[in-house]
C-alpha cells in the first residue's frame, strides 16, 4: 500500500489499514487494537474512507420533537438521572390531550418525526401507551412516530402479558412505525448487573430488535459507552449489533452515546474526553460495516465535536429535538435542541452537503 496513512503507522495498523481497503470485516482483535492505539489521525482516516464509501460527502438531519409521556420508571439504572418515583416531585405522566397540548404549543412547520421515549411506569396499564401513540397520529398524521425503546417494548411485554409480537402488533395499529435505539447501554451481562441496568437483557433487547425487523420494521440502535465497560466490552457491543444486522438488516443507523456525569457542575475528569468520543464514532464506522449511518449525537458530545466527527465517520448529525430531557437531566451541558438553519450551517462548515431526511433516510431536500 501507498496511501499516507501508513507511512508512519506499525505494522498491526498498516495491517488494518489494508483490510478496510480491501473492504475485509475487522476482528474482535482489530477493534480492541484501535481502541488502544493513539494513531487517532489513522484511524479517522480509515473511518472516512469507509463513510466516504457509503454516503460521498452526504449528512442528513431531521426535524424532530422529542417527547417524554412519563418519567416514572419502576428501574433504578445507576446511570440515569431522568427516573421518578411514582409522588416523587418532579414526577409526572400525561395524558394524550396533555402531549398535544404540549406539541401544539411547540411544534413547527417542517417537523417529520417524534422521537418518543420515557419511564417504565408500572402504574398505568400497557394500553395507556398504546393510546398515547395513537393521540398523536391522529392529531398529526403525517408526523413519523419512532417511539419506544427495545427495553420499553420488553416493559410492555411484562405488564400485558403480551408476547412482543403482539406489542408490536397493537403498537403499529395505534400508529408506531419505528423502534428508538435506546436501552442498549453495553450489550453484557456483567455491565447491566454492576450498573444495575433493570430492564432488558442482553438476549432481549436484541430479540426485540429481531422481531421487529422480521415484522418489517426498521430500527435504531445505540451504545451508551464511558463508564466502567473496557474497550473489548464495547467491541463486542458492536459486533452483537453487527451480527444481528447480518440477520436481518433492520438497523437504519447505530448511534453511540456519550455518557453524561449526574450534574452538570460536574469536572471535565467525570465526561469522556474529545479524543474518547472522536475514537469511538471512528471505531464504529469500522466494525460495522453492514449498518449505512454512524450518528454523531450533538446533544452528548456538543455542536463542534459534531462537525470534527464528520470527518471521522459520521454521515447522521441527528435532528433539531426541540428540547431533549434525558441526557440533560445526566448533566449534558449542551443545548436542548437546534434549528434546521443550524444543523445546515453545522454541516456545511465540515465540508459536507446538508441532506434533511425522513426518518427511514429518504431525503427530503437537499441543501447545496
Amino acid at each position: 500500500m501507498t496511501t499516507a496513512w501508513t507511512r508512519h503507522a506499525d505494522a498491526r495498523m498498516a495491517d488494518i489499514a489494508d483490510k478496510v481497503e480491501r473492504g475485509e470485516r475487522l476482528t474482535l482483535e482489530d477493534g480492541v487494537y484501535l481502541y488502544q492505539s493513539d494513531d487517532i489521525l489513522t484511524i479517522g482516516q480509515l473511518a472516512n474512507l469507509v463513510n466516504m464509501r457509503k454516503n460521498g460527502k452526504n449528512v442528513y438531519f431531521i426535524e424532530n420533537m422529542s417527547l417524554y409521556f412519563t418519567n416514572v420508571c419502576e428501574a433504578r439504572c445507576a446511570f440515569c438521572n431522568f427516573r421518578k418515583d411514582e409522588g416523587e416531585d418532579g414526577a409526572y405522566t400525561l395524558t394524550g390531550d396533555e402531549m398535544i397540548a404540549y406539541v401544539d404549543q411547540h411544534i413547527h412547520p417542517g417537523v417529520q418525526e417524534f422521537h418518543i421515549v420515557g419511564g417504565h411506569n408500572p402504574n398505568v396499564p400497557f394500553q395507556y401507551y398504546v393510546d398515547s401513540l395513537r393521540a398523536l397520529k391522529e392529531r398529526y398524521p403525517n408526523v413519523t412516530l419512532k417511539a419506544y425503546t427495545a427495553a420499553e417494548i420488553d416493559f410492555f411485554t411484562r405488564i400485558s402479558g403480551l408476547s412482543i409480537e403482539e406489542v408490536l402488533h397493537q403498537l403499529r395499529a395505534a400508529g408506531l412505525q419505528s423502534l428508538t435505539g435506546g436501552g442498549a447501554e453495553i450489550l453484557s451481562d456483567e455491565y447491566r448487573k454492576k450498573m444495575r441496568v433493570e430492564k432488558a437483557g442482553v438476549e432481549r433487547y436484541l430479540e426485540v430488535h429481531r422481531t421487529a425487523h422480521n415484522m418489517g420494521m426498521q430500527t435504531h440502535t445505540t451504545m451508551l459507552y464511558g463508564a466502567i465497560e473496557s474497550h473489548e466490552d464495547r467491541i463486542r457491543h458492536m459486533m452483537s449489533v453487527r451480527e444481528l444486522q447480518d440477520e436481518t438488516n433492520g438497523f437504519l443507523v447505530f448511534i453511540p452515546l456519550s455518557m453524561q456525569p449526574k450534574s452538570p457542575k460536574a469536572s471535565i475528569k467525570r465526561r469522556n474526553s474529545a479524543y474518547e468520543d472522536l475514537k469511538t464514532i471512528a471505531i464504529s464506522r469500522l466494525m460495522l460495516d453492514n449498518i449505512q449511518h454512524i450518528k454523531a449525537y450533538f446533544i452528548n458530545i456538543g455542536t463542534q465535536l459534531t462537525q470534527l466527527a464528520l470527518t471521522y465517520g459520521a454521515s447522521d448529525v441527528h435532528g433539531t429535538l426541540v428540547k431533549e430531557r434525558i441526557s440533560h437531566a445526566a448533566g449534558a451541558l449542551t443545548p436542548e435542541g437546534l434549528t434546521r438553519d443550524e444543523l445546515v450551517w453545522l454541516i456545511q462548515g465540515a465540508g459536507r452537503t446538508a441532506i434533511e431526511r425522513d426518518t427511514f433516510y429518504n431525503p427530503i431536500k437537499i441543501y447545496e
